[in-house]
């Protein structure tokens, strides 16, 4: 289900915003002037991607350095771990998430 999650002017290019929904915590990320959507709690201890640091398609998570492509989910730190990934469109400047 498309949910309306903000506006693309609330997430600047290079950096993540956590978004909770009532069924998940999202974690959006804006990069070359695409927003990507994953689950905002990272599988390894659950920390919050969503503020981690962006570095082009890549975030860190915070806690303890577990790095995530955002354009796939895949964890680039430990082999065969995945990120939950949630398609994004956008429409009038808002930002959706099928969720």
């Amino acid at each position: 289900m498309w949910t309306n999650l903000c506006k693309t002017s609330e997430i600047k290019d290079g950096e993540g915003k956590v978004v909770e929904t009532p069924s998940t915590p999202v974690a959006l990320f804006k990069t070359g002037g695409k927003i990507y959507a994953l689950l905002n709690t990272c599988p390894h201890r659950g920390g919050p991607l969503g503020e981690g640091s962006l570095d082009s398609d890549r975030v860190t998570c915070p806690w303890h350095a577990w790095e995530f492509d955002v354009t796939t989910g895949k964890c680039l730190t430990m082999e065969g771990a995945q990120q939950t990934r949630y398609p994004t469109k956008v429409e009038n400047g808002e930002v959706f998430v099928d969720l």
